[in-house]
């Protein structure tokens, strides 16, 4: 089984799916790392050289590579899922679920980490609520067509929830 998180940046996609991972005896790939790994370059500088175009390109070789294993938890890049069909690729190889968390929590969790994230480190906190605002409205569209959709704001317990939610699909 394959399970798949999908969200927007900074909605706990690793942190959740690492912990699911080891709650379930699966094995964790992040398809960020997978990608950077893979064509020793890192995100930014794939963007840069190459575009966005290709970037996407590789991204969903990536997503096609990460589910030939049989076991797995996967985080995805927070736009893997509006590009070509891959929520479709998804849903058809796993269970996908989206990880909701409220604007304004991610704007305070990513307003946090911004000096780590080149596309945010320069926007003031309006310009990131607004920011997450409109590519929320452009990517939600696609997130909500998940298996499951878990409110990940409060992170206390965000894992578990996510753990009960796939019994039905577990018990298949």
């Amino acid at each position: 089984m394959i399970i798949y998180l999908i969200g927007y940046m900074g909605a706990g996609k690793t942190t959740f799916g690492k912990q699911i991972a080891r709650k379930l005896g699966m094995t964790f790939v992040d398809s960020d790392n997978y990608i950077v790994d893979k064509f020793h370059s890192s995100i930014n500088e794939i963007f840069e050289i190459h575009g966005e175009k290709e970037f996407r390109k590789m991204e969903r070789e990536a997503l096609e590579e990460i589910s030939l294993q049989e076991n797995a938890v996967v985080a995805t890049g927070g736009g893997l899922p509006c590009f070509y069909d891959n929520m479709d690729y998804m849903k058809k190889h796993g269970i996908c679920i989206y990880l909701k968390v409220d604007e304004n929590a991610l704007a305070e969790r990513l307003d946090a980490i911004k000096h780590s994230r080149p596309l945010l480190k320069d926007k003031s906190r309006e310009e990131l609520k607004q920011s997450v605002h409109d590519m929320l409205q452009t990517r939600e569209p696609y997130y909500n067509r998940a298996n499951i959709i878990v409110d990940a704001t409060d992170e206390t317990n965000a894992a578990d929830m996510i753990v009960m939610s796939l019994k039905p699909y577990m018990e298949k």
